[in-house]
C-alpha cells in the first residue's frame, strides 16, 4: 500500500494564542512570538503510527523536510520522498499545490493541516483519494477525520470505496471579528467510512428562537459565587455574556467570575494561570453536525488546562444533538489521555431547567 502524506507546518499555529486561524505568514510569525508551538507534525506522525500498526506493509511517500518526511521520521514507518519544497522559504498553498502534482500516483492521500490546507488540495487538480489528518484551528470541512488516530486507522482500512466530502473554509479576518460564514469550495473524494470522518460543521440556524437565551439563563443561574467560567466560543456562549450583561469576545475564550468580566480572549496560558490559581470551570458548545466539544476552535482548552478545571458544563440545543444522530459528543486535545479522562457521559444543557445525559468520548477511541 502506497500512501502520500502532505503536512502543513504551520497550520494551527494560532489556536492556543488566540489568534483563530494560523493564514498568513504575519499571522504565523506572531502566533511563534507568543510561544505557539507547531503541532501539524506531531499529528500527521500520530496518523502514520495508527496505520502503520495496521498495515505494516505500507509505503509513505511524502515531502523532505518538515512538510512530511519529519513525521514520516518520527513515527518510523518506510517512506520515500518525492520532493522538495522551496528552500529558503516558508511553505504556503503553492507548495502544497506542487506537492500534490509531485507525489504521483497514491493509493491514498493524507494531509495534515484545516481547512486552508483541504481548499489548497482541492486546487491542486487531479488528485487521488484523499483523507485530511486534523491539524488547524479551523476544521470544518468534511474531509477530515475525526483525530488523527482514526485518519491512520481508515487509511489502514481503505478498500478503495470513496464518498464526496465538502471542503468549506472561513475568511480568518470576518472570523477574528466573530462573522462566522463558511463558504463551499467544492468536494474531495475520501474513504467512505462515515463514523472515522467528522463531517461538515453546521450551523444551528434551525434552533427555534430564544433556546440560545433559555441555556443562557440556566448556566446563569448555576454560576456559583467565588467561581470562575471559562466561556468558550459559540453563539451559545455569546448568550451567556449577554444575560450577565456582558460583551464576550466572538469566537475567544473569555473568563467571568460573580458577574463580572475577569478575563478577555484569553491564551491558552492565561487560561491554565486562571485555573491553576483559583476554582475554574469550562463551559463549552457543541459544534453542529460535528459533536466536538474540545479540540475544534477552543484549542486554548489544552489538555493542562483540562487537568486544571473542576469541570466542564456542555451547551447544546436539543435540535443540535438530534442532528448527531446517536453519535458521541468528541474531544480531541491532542493528548489521549487527557481525551479519555472526558471519557463517560456528560450533562448537556439544553434549556432553562433542561438537560440530557449524553455520551463523550475521545476522538482516538476504536470506532466502528
Amino acid at each position: 500500500m502506497i500512501v502520500g502524506l502532505i503536512v502543513n507546518p504551520v497550520a494551527g499555529l494560532g489556536g492556543a494564542v488566540a489568534l483563530k486561524g494560523s493564514d498568513g505568514p504575519g499571522v504565523q510569525a506572531r502566533a511563534l512570538a507568543l510561544g505557539a508551538v507547531p503541532r501539524a507534525a506531531g499529528r500527521a506522525a500520530a496518523a502514520l503510527r495508527a496505520l502503520h500498526s495496521r498495515r505494516p506493509d505500507v509505503l509513505v511517500r511524502t515531502v523532505a523536510g518538515p512538510m512530511g518526511e519529519d513525521s514520516a521520521l518520527a513515527a518510523a514507518v518506510p517512506y520515500e520522498t518525492a520532493h522538495r519544497a522551496r528552500s529558503g522559504a516558508a511553505t504556503g498553498a503553492v507548495d502544497t499545490r506542487a506537492a500534490v502534482a509531485a507525489l504521483g500516483t497514491v493509493d491514498l492521500l493524507l494531509f495534515a493541516g484545516g481547512d486552508g490546507t483541504a481548499r489548497d488540495v482541492l486546487d491542486a487538480g487531479p488528485r487521488p483519494p484523499v483523507l485530511g489528518v486534523p491539524a488547524g484551528v479551523k476544521v470544518y470541512s468534511g474531509c477530515f477525520a475525526v483525530s488523527p488516530f482514526a485518519a491512520g486507522a481508515a487509511a489502514a482500512g481503505f478498500d478503495g470505496r470513496t464518498v464526496e466530502a465538502e471542503v468549506v473554509d472561513l475568511d480568518e479576518e470576518a472570523y477574528r471579528a466573530g462573522r462566522v460564514g463558511a463558504r463551499l469550495y467544492g468536494t474531495l473524494r475520501v474513504p467512505a467510512q462515515r463514523a472515522r470522518l467528522s463531517g461538515r460543521k453546521c450551523g444551528s440556524s434551525a434552533a427555534p428562537p430564544g433556546t440560545a437565551e433559555s441555556i443562557a439563563r440556566a448556566v446563569v443561574a448555576a454560576m456559583r459565587p467565588g467561581t470562575a467560567y471559562a466561556l468558550g466560543p459559540g453563539a451559545t456562549t455569546l448568550a451567556v455574556g449577554r444575560e450577565l450583561g456582558l460583551e464576550l469576545t466572538p469566537l475567544g475564550v473569555d473568563v467571568v467570575r460573580d458577574g463580572a468580566l475577569l478575563a478577555s480572549d484569553v491564551t491558552e496560558r492565561q487560561l491554565h494561570t486562571i485555573a491553576m490559581s483559583q476554582v475554574t470551570h469550562g463551559v463549552l458548545s457543541v459544534i453542529g453536525g460535528q459533536g466536538f466539544v474540545i479540540g475544534r476552535g477552543n484549542q486554548q482548552f489544552s489538555p493542562r488546562v483540562l487537568a486544571g478545571l473542576a469541570g466542564i458544563v456542555v451547551l447544546a440545543t436539543r435540535e443540535k444533538l438530534a442532528g448527531l444522530g446517536g453519535r458521541p459528543l468528541l474531544a480531541d486535545s491532542g493528548d489521549q489521555e487527557a481525551d479519555a479522562a472526558l471519557d463517560g457521559h456528560v450533562r448537556v444543557v439544553t434549556g432553562h431547567r433542561e438537560s440530557v445525559l449524553y455520551r463523550i468520548q475521545s476522538a482516538s477511541e476504536e470506532l466502528p
